[in-house]
């Protein structure tokens, strides 16, 4: 089978993105991977699927694998390249549209600058929703909310704040990005026991109020440039524990992501940045 892709990059996190609008292409779980494989397919971090509107209200369905073939609920960049895509396409000439992900509905708004503004809605905060199980666990409290310490055997412990923005993620605090051991401890938290459906691990490093640096080891994927749903969940950590103040500027290995929430637990955390396309092609998908 021959599909159509395009190639786009949101801050160093790298997309497939397939156009579903006029029919699924129906690809298994070994054809993600293979699409997202570096040596063999197109090579991306997650493959995005465009799927037309599935109510009223809604422009759009907006659907994520990882490069593990497995649909995940949620991705920052990746909804930015989508409104970017969509547009490019002509799929719409809506500055702003409102998609189903996963686990609710997005609204991305095209800003004039060519940066894209993502509504990511509230944060998650309930355990159970995370989801997350700390029995056993040893908790304490930073500005009255609850952290937790992960054992990671030999690699010592680490005190994470969990939260859900749409997809699980677990935030420490690290005095440095570039020494933080995010190869090793990456992979033992992402398979935590306490994690149910596996996780997303932040290692977040504050400069000031209002910057951080961030590396993220996301769930299915490794290490990429940049995590959008990882910066959202690390500047409401942040803001949480009494660091950050409610607009934070955080710099990734992949670029500069903006990152505003008000505090409020119901209120919406907002992401802007870039989102560029990089090629198109067709390739041929083997019937794996």
């Amino acid at each position: 089978m021959r599909i159509r892709f395009t190639k786009m990059q949101g801050a160093g996190n790298d997309f497939v993105v397939l156009d579903e609008t006029q029919g699924r292409l129906n690809l298994s779980t070994a054809q993600y991977r293979f699409l997202a494989d570096r040596h063999f397919g197109v090579g991306a971090d997650q493959i995005l699927s465009v799927r037309p509107s599935p109510a009223p209200g809604l422009d759009f369905e907006y659907v994520i694998h990882n490069a593990d073939g497995g649909e995940v609920e949620h991705c920052g960049n990746g909804a930015r390249c989508f409104v970017r895509f969509v547009r490019d396409q002509g799929l719409t000439d809506k500055r702003t549209v409102r998609v189903k992900v996963q686990k609710g509905e997005i609204e991305l708004t095209m800003n004039a600058d060519g940066r894209v503004t993502v509504d990511m809605g509230a944060p998650v905060f309930e355990l159970p929703q995370v989801p997350f199980n700390p029995a056993g666990l040893n908790c304490v409290e930073v500005n009255g909310w609850p952290v937790f310490d992960l054992p990671l055997g030999t690699q010592g412990t680490a005190r994470v704040g969990v939260v859900s923005m749409g997809n699980p993620h677990a935030v420490q605090r690290v005095d440095n990005v570039d020494m933080a051991p995010v190869l090793t401890q990456g992979p033992l938290i992402e398979n935590h026991p306490a994690f149910p459906k596996r996780v997303n691990a932040g290692f977040m490093q504050i400069v000031s109020r209002s910057q951080i640096r961030l590396r993220v080891y996301e769930r299915g994927s490794g290490e990429t440039l940049a995590c959008g749903t990882g910066a959202c969940a690390a500047v409401v950590a942040g803001i949480r524990q009494g660091w950050l103040d409610a607009k934070v500027d955080v710099q990734t290995h992949g670029g500069m992501l903006t990152i505003e929430w008000a505090g409020q637990p119901d209120s919406a955390v907002l992401m802007t940045g870039p989102a560029t396309p990089v090629f198109q092609g067709e390739i041929d998908i083997p019937e794996l």
